[in-house]
């Protein structure tokens, strides 16, 4: 796994910052305002819980450090099943043209309860799509199809307002939060930067202490 481990780091190294740039769309909370981690609304890939401790990850699809860690947040959901709640939330960058368009047509499957099945074929498929201009958005509705999702319902999703302005509030609540860059994690409502997935499990670990 210390292959894994490099390319996270790689990936993390060679990831230029960009600073975002809000408009009234996302304009983020005034200062002082109390933004949580996790919202009500928020996305679980894993549900351990109230007791146990919560990994929060805010990502862009897009970004080639985040498909740099996904194998070492899903090797870490699998680690710690039952014992750790790992929450995803929307951060799509303005650097990455589809960054939006994509985290849309993973909320919009949500859904239909496919939240986890399009986020993971959003990785699968990143070097496919990502750091392309045009729209890939037909390309994400093909995405549903293959995962079996009512396109009626799909695209209906896709087109209302209502599922941008819930990517959105998670863009807002990580800005208000501090974030900046993807992937950040939060654990327990502390950000941490893991450096590699030893580092990932002993941050984990010592959550898991605190509760004995």
């Amino acid at each position: 796994m210390g292959g894994l481990a490099g390319g996270f780091l790689a990936a993390v190294a060679a990831l230029v910052v960009v600073t975002l740039v809000t408009g009234g769309r996302n304009a983020p909370p005034p200062p002082g305002a109390q933004v949580p981690v996790v919202a009500s609304d928020s996305h679980y890939l894993s549900d351990a819980g109230p007791d146990a401790p919560v990994l929060v990850e805010f990502l862009d699809f897009e970004c080639e450090a985040c498909a740099a860690a996904y194998p070492l947040v899903e090797q870490i959901r699998e680690e710690y099943d039952g014992r750790l709640s790992v929450v995803a939330r929307y951060f799509p960058l303005p650097g990455h043209a589809n960054a939006e368009n994509a985290a849309v047509a993973v909320e919009a499957a949500a859904g239909q309860g496919a939240f986890e099945a399009m986020y993971q074929r959003m990785y699968a498929t990143q070097a496919q799509w990502g750091e392309q201009q045009q729209s890939q958005a037909d390309l994400f509705r093909t995405f549903a199809a293959d995962l079996g999702l009512d396109l009626a319902a799909y695209d209906a999703a896709v087109a209302d307002p209502g599922t941008l302005s819930r990517v959105g509030r998670d863009l807002t609540d990580g800005q208000a939060l501090g974030v900046q860059s993807t992937p950040t994690f939060f654990l327990d409502g502390q950000r941490i930067e893991p450096t590699s997935i030893e580092d990932f499990r002993a941050q984990v670990d010592a959550a898991l202490a605190q509760r004995r």
